[in-house]
C-alpha cells in the first residue's frame, strides 16, 4: 500500500465542498481511508473560511452551491492559496460547463453521478503533477512508540508485540492513518465495518475500550475521547 504524502511527509489536506451532506460524508470517509486530512463545507462562505483555517492542498468543489458558485469560490480561495489544486464536482454535463470550469482555472472536472475511485484517482494525479505530493511507505505506521506493520499485520508498543483481532487491527490502522484527527463514530463505523449500525454506535465504544486495554494499559494513553465528537489517537504532549 502506498500512501500519498506532502513533500515534507505530512498528510495531504483536502477540502470537500458540496451542499449535499451525503456526498461530503462519503468523500470524507474515502479520503480519510487514504490517511489524508479532510474538511467538509456545505456552502461557499463556509468553504472560503475553511480554506483559510485548514490550508488545503486540494479542493473538491461543487459548481452549484446555495450562495456562491464554484468559480467564485475558487477565485477567493486562490487569492490566498494560489497553488491549491481544484477538482470541480457537479451535476452539469454540458461541454460548455466543463470548458468554463477549466478555463477559469480549475484543474479537472468530474460529473455527477461519479465513481469514488475516479475522484480519488483524479486527486492523486493532480497532486502528483503539481509537485504537491509524493508516495510514502504506507506499510509501516508509527505514532510515538506505537508501530504498525500493515503488510505483516503486526503491532508493537515500545518494542512489545500486541495481539489484536482483525477488527481491532483495522480500527487501530484507521486511527494511526489519521493521527491528531478526531474521527466520528459514524466515520469509524463506515470504514471498519463497511455499513451503518444505526443506533448501535456503541459497538465503536466497545472496540475502542478493547484497544485501550491492549494499547494503553499501564502506559501513557494514546487513544483519547473527544466528548460528543469521537476519538483521536495522538502522541503524549
Amino acid at each position: 500500500m502506498s500512501v500519498l504524502l506532502r513533500p515534507d511527509g505530512a498528510p495531504i489536506r483536502v477540502l470537500v465542498v458540496d451542499d449535499e451532506p451525503d456526498i461530503v460524508e462519503v468523500l470524507e470517509t474515502v479520503l480519510l481511508q487514504e490517511g489524508w486530512r479532510v474538511r467538509g463545507a456545505g456552502d461557499g462562505a463556509t468553504a472560503v473560511r475553511a480554506a483559510e483555517e485548514f490550508v488545503p492542498d486540494a479542493v473538491v468543489l461543487d459548481v452549484m452551491l446555495p450562495d456562491l458558485d464554484g468559480l467564485e469560490i475558487m477565485r477567493r480561495i486562490r487569492e490566498r492559496l494560489p497553488e491549491v489544486c481544484v477538482l470541480f464536482l457537479t451535476a452539469r454535463d454540458a461541454v460548455e460547463d466543463r470548458v468554463a470550469g477549466i478555463t477559469a482555472g480549475g484543474d479537472d472536472y468530474v460529473t455527477k453521478p461519479f465513481s469514488l475511485d475516479e475522484v480519488l484517482a483524479r486527486l492523486n494525479g493532480l497532486l502528483r503533477r503539481a509537485g504537491m505530493a509524493r508516495a510514502g511507505n504506507g506499510t509501516r505506521l508509527a505514532v510515538a512508540d506505537l508501530v504498525m506493520d500493515v503488510e505483516a499485520r503486526e503491532v508493537a508498543r515500545a518494542g512489545t508485540l500486541i495481539d489484536l483481532t482483525p477488527t481491532e487491527f483495522d480500527l487501530l490502522r484507521l486511527l494511526m492513518l489519521n493521527p491528531r484527527h478526531v474521527l466520528s463514530k459514524a466515520q469509524i463505523l463506515d470504514h471498519v465495518w463497511s455499513y451503518d449500525f444505526g443506533g448501535q454506535a456503541h459497538v465503536v465504544e466497545l472496540y475502542v475500550s478493547y484497544l485501550r486495554k491492549k494499547i494503553d494499559a499501564g502506559r501513557e494513553p494514546l487513544i483519547h475521547t473527544v466528548r460528543g465528537v469521537g476519538y483521536v489517537l495522538k502522541p503524549p504532549a
